[in-house]
């Protein structure tokens, strides 16, 4: 038999040779072969990341940015049982990680042995495929299902629609041999792109179908920055006919593209029927506003039709009628090839006269806000750096960042796959940490300190900024309906505290400033930006949350009144 050391060098090497050049480990006996092949191939670049929870999302939110494969490493037994989290983030985002976890030989399993459990097929639901390596490959055709199964799951993470890719490898001791000094080529196989289309004839029964109809309305989701897919919807935007409704998190900001819609259905009253489109469009990723999929639930499109390159048919509005599974980009650069408007209707400007109404209620109730989470978004979102990423955390900054106009010149990330708050810091970080741009990451109170091993490692960059909004407890439990009346709402669901950064940030050596009130808020956010603050610096800020709700509440009551 030969040594486990073989296989992991043999892994490396093809992991180099097809182009993966970052490795995030969490250390560990079991996956020794793993580390020490590794590290010895110069060509890929190793971080040491204790906590295997925000190793995982410190991966995702490299591969975020890069939009390249990133491989993750730990031990066996429950190390990978805390990558899920953020494997799952990575499946319902499609960002590419190849997951490679070290395993017990299979004689071993169930036999009270240290470390062990069931790990094959273990993240089953939110993988492309699990990929099990056999422990010997003495023999020729062992060695070559080991190598062609390492090429089929690299090539997986990158083809098509990207995902993560699970690789389970079982070693035996001695674990700690060194690695091969004789030279070996291993197998390559490539797996070429190819570009999707759809029949000719097919587009032009759907721009027949398009033309036809009156009231037509494009939604978009989470998606990454594409500036061929905006080139195409800047087009379609000119049509009277069709309204854009983005998010931030859509990365598709510009002219005639409404990227504040929550405030334009709040603001509509009696003409929110009157907005009800014949067709939809959608694409990108899960929906942030609750207000819009009530809105199209109760005001169904004739038709829906879903456009993303993917095996599933999310019928979020329960009207879907055709499932188009190509690019979006690919589509509406196809659809809108001598693209012609439609009949006239007045539906886009329904739109247009209600956002210009909207806004000017936003701007007035801005105007004589007092200090609050809301006061504290409006100030926030207007001092970000130019060519920032601004990192999202969930529950209440990605919602309230929806309020406000986006900036053309940011891109907009957050964990919305499933929504979690347990990595959004760790994201943040590996997001920091292959960008040359500024990287901050807006997070409340709960979420901070629930992921602050985020900061337990020695890959935090000088251009990384945290921004905590601590309200004392999870105040999206005083927004929403339901939990006030528990009686039990400070105790079980915004679990009320009064924990500062401070002494984390004293731990692990981070600038640290503070901000109680609108006038220190003003004054500190030039210096946390500042070009000469060339450390990973925190700025975390305290607001009232019983004030906050009321205020909050207060907004939308006012955004319902008439002009």
């Amino acid at each position: 038999m030969r040594s486990p050391i073989e296989g992991t060098d043999r892994l490396a090497e093809i992991c180099y040779q097809k182009g993966i050049r970052s490795l995030v480990i969490s250390p560990g006996s079991r996956n020794a072969p793993i580390i020490r092949s590794f590290t010895q191939n110069k060509g890929i670049e190793c971080l040491s990341i204790v906590d295997e929870r925000s190793a995982a999302y410190f991966a995702l939110g490299m591969a975020q940015q890069t939009g390249k494969t990133v491989a993750l490493a730990c031990t066996s037994g429950t190390a990978l049982l805390n990558f899920a989290p953020a494997i799952a983030e990575a499946y319902y985002q499609k960002i590419p990680l190849l997951i490679l976890t070290a395993d017990r030989p299979a004689e071993w399993i169930d036999q009270s042995d240290n470390q062990t459990i069931r790990q094959q097929n273990i993240y089953s639901n939110y993988i492309k495929k699990s990929f099990h390596l056999p422990q010997d490959i003495s023999d020729p055709d062992s060695l070559w299902y080991y190598e062609r199964s390492i090429n089929e799951a690299i090539n997986l993470c990158d083809l098509s629609s990207k995902g993560p890719v699970h690789v389970n490898i079982p070693l035996k001791e001695p674990l700690y041999a060194k690695s091969l000094t004789e030279k070996f080529s291993p197998q390559i196989i490539e797996s070429l792109s190819v570009e999707k289309k759809i029949d000719p004839k097919v587009m032009n029964e759907l721009r027949n179908q398009w033309s036809k109809a009156k009231g037509k309305m494009i939604l978009a989701g989470m998606l990454p920055h594409d500036e061929e897919l905006k080139k195409s919807l800047l087009v379609m935007s000119q049509d009277p006919d069709v309204v854009i409704l983005t998010e931030s998190t859509s990365n598709l900001v510009s002219e005639n593209i409404f990227d504040r819609f929550d405030l334009i259905l709040t603001s509509a009253g009696d003409e929110l029927p009157l907005l009800k489109p014949e067709i939809l469009i959608t694409i990108g990723n899960n929906i942030i506003s609750k207000k819009i999929k009530q809105f199209l639930r109760k005001y169904k499109p004739q038709s829906h039709w879903h456009i993303e390159e993917n095996d599933v048919f999310p019928d979020t509005f329960q009207s879907l009628k055709r499932n188009i599974p190509i690019p979006p980009a690919i589509f509406f650069r196809d659809f809108t090839d001598s693209y012609t408007p439609g009949a006239k209707s007045s539906y886009s400007q329904k739109f247009k006269k209600l956002a210009v109404e909207a806004k000017q209620k936003h701007e007035r109730f801005l105007k004589h806000c007092d200090f609050s989470d809301l006061k504290v978004f409006d100030t926030l979102l207007k001092a970000i750096p130019k060519g920032s990423i601004l990192q999202l955390g969930n529950s209440s900054p990605v919602r309230y960042a929806q309020y406000f106009p986006a900036d053309p010149s940011l891109k907009y990330n957050s964990n919305r796959g499933t929504s979690g708050i347990d990595g959004t810091v760790s994201t943040a970080a590996g997001a920091a940490f292959v960008s040359e741009s500024p990287v901050t990451i807006i997070v409340g109170d709960i979420a901070f300190f629930y992921d602050s091993n985020a900061l337990w490692n020695s890959h935090l960059k000088e251009n990384f900024r945290i921004i905590l909004i601590n309200n004392g407890g999870g105040g999206i439990f005083r927004l929403i309906e339901g939990p006030e009346d528990t009686m039990v709402l400070e105790e079980y669901f915004e679990t009320k505290h009064d924990t500062s950064a401070k002494g984390i940030c004293q731990s692990y050596k981070l600038k640290y400033f503070t901000a109680n009130n609108q006038d220190e808020l003003n004054r500190l956010l030039p210096e946390f930006y500042s070009s000469t603050n060339n450390q990973t610096s925190l700025l975390e800020i305290f607001t009232p949350a019983q004030k906050n709700a009321e205020i909050f509440k207060s907004y939308f009551s006012f955004l319902k009144t008439s002009t």
